[in-house]
């Protein structure tokens, strides 16, 4: 398919992902105030929390803020203080078929119900992710990652069904061994986080696999904003001889993002969400071009609801059209970093997505982790890399270029430090440790 075209899978894109703007506001304030009457009706969480607003006053979105934001820890002490489940349930304990948690790399993991209408739900979502990046009934999708309790495996296991692609799930096996089921099954579509994409094509190379030679033409990540870093994607895509896309999700909120064909943003699907990028320190919108906090709403998971929810992902504020003929909100380069991430190394601000920025572009680096240290008063941060010895005063040099400040490099043995399937925790905080 070609990647300029400017209505890939047209036919099956829903008409709100083109549409004027007013009429796709108007299309989204419709479904909030239906959700929320569900909500205020059978909803304890939210009835005590929407107490004291006037919804009749919510006559537009730019009247949003009237709304309270919902914070990740509101959710787990509801949890705590009502076990197992929490009040964050809108239909009777009887009529839920799903139940889903949180990865716990933030904290404490939160447990999510869904009903079979929101379960129906997260895999239109999906749909909406697949025909983005081309993919439809004839593909075979294979899922990189063992099911646990983890949402999005399943997600993207009833989004590749809900478009008629053959859907192969790759639990329980070695990476030698998913990779083997690749090439048997004539897979078309890799699922898993950019990553474990990486680490797949590393130990092809010990196997001696050529993956550019694989069936495999589109790989679909997310867990970590790599496929929206263009060195890191252009990794993968080489590594693959595939077009990598990214997608962004959360299990407390959805299925809420995607790249196109052209892969130039992420879009926003505001069919199904309402997305306000608002200055973390203010509160207030920020203007396109600007980084701010995304704040998320779920327009069709009412049995499980997040309104203004705090995402704590730091995003750009990008135009609402692309060239591939979408009108939705853009977040171009994807998810930045966590608002809780930001290392301040000498006065100067860090996300880890910056440093892996610099990383890629280095072909001999297989893997690298940071090390944060506390020296004094200050932050300290290393790097320990996997490359030759001779390459580390070239990486420095990149490195302060980018950050504007020197980062220390230690090359380490190949294959010395951990590999990750999931969402790779490659920043490792040793500053309680002294100096």
């Amino acid at each position: 398919m070609d990647p300029n075209a400017a209505a890939d899978n047209d036919r099956l894109r829903p008409w709100t992902h083109s549409a004027d703007r007013a009429d796709l506001a108007t299309y989204q304030m419709n479904r909030l105030r239906l959700g929320l009457r569900r909500v205020l009706d059978g909803n304890a969480f939210y009835r005590a929390k929407l107490d004291e607003v006037d919804v009749r006053a919510l006559t537009s979105l730019e009247r949003l803020d009237t709304l309270p934001f919902t914070l990740k820890r509101e959710f787990v002490e509801a949890q705590r203080a009502h076990e197992p489940f929490g009040t964050n349930l809108t239909a009777p304990l009887r009529d839920y078929v799903r139940l889903h948690q949180t990865s716990g790399t933030t904290g404490e993991p939160l447990a999510v119900l869904d009903t079979t209408e929101t379960w129906d739900w997260w895999a239109h979502c999906w749909a909406a992710i697949y025909h983005a990046a081309g993919v439809g009934p004839d593909d075979v999708i294979f899922l990189a990652f063992s099911f646990g309790p983890f949402i999005g495996f399943w997600s993207a296991y009833e989004g590749g069904k809900r478009i008629g692609a053959l859907v192969v799930p790759g639990g329980g096996q070695t990476s030698a061994q998913r990779l083997r089921t690749i090439l048997h099954v004539g897979a078309t579509v890799l699922v898993c986080t950019p990553t474990y994409a990486l680490r797949l094509a590393e130990v092809a190379r010990e196997e001696g696999i050529d993956l550019v030679a694989s069936s495999v033409r589109v790989t679909i990540h997310a867990g970590e904003p790599g496929a929206s870093i263009p060195s890191t994607r252009a990794r993968i895509e080489e590594a693959w001889g595939a077009r990598a896309y990214d997608h962004i999700g959360m299990t407390e909120m959805g299925a809420y993002a995607f790249t196109c064909l052209r892969q130039d943003n992420v879009h926003v699907n505001e069919a199904e969400f309402i997305a306000e990028i608002l200055d973390p320190a203010t509160d207030e919108p920020v203007p396109e071009g600007a980084t701010g906090e995304l704040v998320l709403t779920n327009l069709g998971r009412w049995d499980w609801p997040a309104i203004r929810y705090r995402t704590r992902d730091l995003v750009v504020r990008g135009p609402a059209h692309c060239p591939c003929g979408r009108t939705l909100l853009t977040l171009p380069g994807g998810v930045l970093g966590r608002v809780d991430d930001m290392l301040i190394v000498r006065g100067v601000n860090i996300y880890p997505s910056s440093i892996e920025v610099v990383l890629r572009r280095f072909p001999a680096i297989d893997e690298y982790r940071i090390i944060v240290r506390r020296v004094g008063a200050l932050d300290e941060i290393e790097i320990e890399v996997e490359c030759p010895v001779e390459l580390v005063p070239e990486v420095e040099a990149a490195l302060r270029q980018a950050l504007g400040l020197r980062v220390p490099v230690r090359a380490v043995a190949p294959g010395s430090l951990p590999r990750f399937e999931l969402k790779a925790r490659r920043v490792v905080d040793r500053r309680q440790e002294g100096t």
